[in-house]
């Protein structure tokens, strides 16, 4: 994994002012522990919300500088603790750090986690302060071993130094805070079905309302952030609203910088922290170097496997949730991925909706029996078997699985790169229908489910 700076090629070097996620990293890649985090300024911003900050005004900063969430969907931070019951009486509350991380084609959270552990418990120290949460969870995806050794540690230093445990900084605060390992299921990654997990059920999402604000983990007010939204809480406090909302382009929406990437085969595949606002053309030629010799740049998506396929006429869009808005897609996680020239897309989506089928939790119709059916058509596809209506059903199940139609957003984001590449692509997806198959009306040709 490489991980550069604002200026190409590694010519500018990263430092606070302008990379608050990652100028603390260490060139070697080791984890930067407590002594040398603290020597870098590490839970200082801690110190000034505990000592010189009321519990409203660190959520009302949060939500002037803009931070939005960072796991895909992009809410607002601020707005979300605002949730949160001002009743004093209500002394149980939980705080639960989203690190499940099982997006394909991301891995920015477990950069951040074995890198910088000690940043990621002083935003939820801090973001605990604020909600008034006594007890935390990070819910880890079960294959980070190596994260989960690091938080651990971290989280023993932090309790030795007394920056977790009872009386925090003599504030008469106290904040407990423990790694739970998951099991490894992608609907982990939906706020409600990660509580439902974390309590030891199945896990399903939730009916909301009510919403974990009201009714969380066993019951009680729960607020559920990303990891790399909570690590950005400490250089907000730090260093302010005015400081963070500079950090991002003109013309963006969004306020801060973001961890961006790009896989496939680029000549350099990596993971930078960029502004808001910065083109996909820059992230891919400037950063990622642009194809390796002898590929041509088919398609990309702008943010893990449930985004939409862009073309390379898009490269222009800027990189933020409007401007990735407007070429008709959305920003998802903001690792992008190259589709090479050499890459059937009937092959592709087949692979991505096998896995979007297994990981359903199966608890909607549409989603359980919709997504095995899409995978069953397109494998008769891309063997030549196709027959004549299949591209109309596949187009009708994009319908009948989009937003608003399935109890979770996995559905959704399953079949919108299937959309988005029928869209662009149906010749191919033509190519694979049988020449001499009878014409079969949308949605009537029979399916065995799981065959």
């Amino acid at each position: 994994m490489t991980l550069t700076s604002f200026g190409p090629a590694n010519r500018i070097k990263r430092s606070a002012e302008t990379h608050p996620l990652t100028w603390r990293l260490r060139d070697d890649g080791e984890a930067v522990w407590l002594d040398e985090y603290q020597a870098k300024n590490g839970y200082a911003a801690a110190r000034k919300a505990f000592a010189d900050m009321a519990q409203d005004d660190i959520v009302q900063t949060v939500k002037d500088a803009g931070l939005k969430g960072r796991g895909g969907a992009g809410f607002p931070t601020g707005v979300k603790w605002g949730l949160m019951p001002k009743d004093e009486s209500i002394n149980i509350r939980y705080l639960l750090c989203n690190a499940d991380e099982m997006e394909p084609n991301t891995w920015k959270d477990r950069m951040l986690m074995e890198q910088l552990p000690h940043l990621l418990i002083e935003g939820m120290l801090i973001s605990a302060r604020a909600l008034k949460t006594y007890r935390g969870y990070i819910f880890l995806r079960g294959e980070y071993t190596t994260a989960a050794k690091h938080l651990n540690r971290a989280v023993e230093e932090a309790k030795a130094a007394g920056l977790l445990g009872k009386n925090i900084l003599g504030s008469g605060f106290d904040f407990e805070l423990f790694v739970h390992t998951g099991a490894g299921r992608y609907i982990c990654g939906e706020e409600t079905a990660l509580i439902n997990s974390l309590e030891g059920r199945r896990a399903n999402p939730r009916s909301k309302p009510p919403f974990p604000a009201a009714v969380g983990v066993w019951g009680k007010p729960t607020c559920v952030n990303n990891v790399e939204t909570l690590c950005n809480v400490p250089a907000i406090i730090a260093d302010g609203v005015d400081w963070y909302k500079s950090l991002a382009r003109e013309g963006s929406e969004d306020m801060g910088t973001k961890l961006m990437g790009f896989s496939g085969k680029v000549k350099n595949p990596g993971l930078w922290e960029l502004p808001f606002g910065v083109t996909g053309r820059e992230l891919f030629e400037d950063y990622a170097g642009g194809m390796r010799d002898g590929f041509k740049l088919k398609a990309w998506q702008p943010g893990g496997a449930g985004t939409g396929f862009l073309l390379p006429e898009h490269l222009d869009a800027q990189m933020y949730a409007g401007g990735i808005a407007k070429v008709g897609t959305r920003m998802g996680t903001g690792l992008a991925m190259a589709v090479d020239d050499s890459v059937n897309m009937v092959s592709l989506l087949r692979n991505m909706e096998e896995f979007f089928s297994r990981e359903s939790c199966g608890f909607c119709t549409p989603c359980r029996d919709g997504l095995p059916w899409s995978v069953k058509l397109l494998r008769a596809i891309e063997n030549g078997e196709g027959q004549a209506g299949d591209i109309e059903t596949l187009l009708g199940l994009v319908g009948f699985l989009g937003p608003g139609k399935t109890f979770c957003a996995h559905a959704p984001g399953a079949v919108e790169p299937l959309g988005s590449a029928i869209k662009y692509f149906r010749h191919e997806f033509e190519a694979g229908i049988a020449p001499t198959s009878a014409a079969v009306p949308p949605l009537a040709r029979p399916i065995v489910v799981g065959a």
